[in-house]
């Protein structure tokens, strides 16, 4: 008698308790403790920051004013643009079945 019931898929190694934990703050809510994920988006947000208040410094009449102006739209530009994007990429890697 031949057991139907197996699959042709490779057993799949237990997941750790980060892996865990790293899928589910992906897919559902929950703090990203990526450290890479962390620094490149601390990156982005003081680069935009800064070309913010650069061009706000630039353009506009009152330079202090403008300056002030421009850094905290490219502080919140750069916070929520670089969170899509994680949240993009890191949905792309899950569904490719890549849970790091």
């Amino acid at each position: 008698m031949s057991d139907s019931n197996q699959s042709n898929n490779p057993p799949q190694p237990p997941s750790t308790g980060r892996q865990v934990y790293n899928f589910v703050t992906d897919t559902a809510t929950g703090v990203n403790v990526r450290r890479k994920d962390n620094l490149y988006q601390a990156i982005a947000i003081v680069v935009l920051l800064a070309l913010g208040a650069l061009t706000g410094f630039l353009v506009a009449p009152d330079r202090g004013l403008g300056a002030v102006t421009g850094g905290f739209v490219g502080l919140l530009v750069g916070l929520f643009g670089s969170g899509i994007f994680l949240m993009i990429f890191r949905a792309i890697r899950h569904l490719l079945g890549k849970h790091d």
